[in-house]
């Protein structure tokens, strides 16, 4: 099944930054907006690759600190505790 093929407007500026993008002379335009869209879609990509890395480390360290600091909160709640006991220790 063959693609409708489709006419669109752009201004004269556009123009002459599609054909300064051209890799090759014999080019088309619709194969330099191909290709920007696939460079655009890879750069997408590792943004997300990278966003997830990073929160998967910012979530280790998260985890990390949480089991450090575990109970901590509930230090001097205890009417009964004794801070000396924690001192001798």
């Amino acid at each position: 099944m063959e693609s409708k093929i489709s006419t669109i407007q752009i201004r004269e500026s556009v123009k002459k930054d599609l054909e300064r993008l051209k890799q090759k002379a014999n080019e088309t335009y619709e194969e330099v907006i191909i290709n920007l869209i696939s460079e655009k879609e890879s750069e997408r990509k590792e943004l997300e690759k990278s966003i997830k890395k990073e929160c998967e480390e910012m979530n280790e360290e998260y985890l990390k600190i949480a089991r450090e600091t575990e109970g901590a909160l509930l230090d001097g709640l205890d009417p009964n505790e004794r801070w000396e006991e924690y001192e001798n220790s």
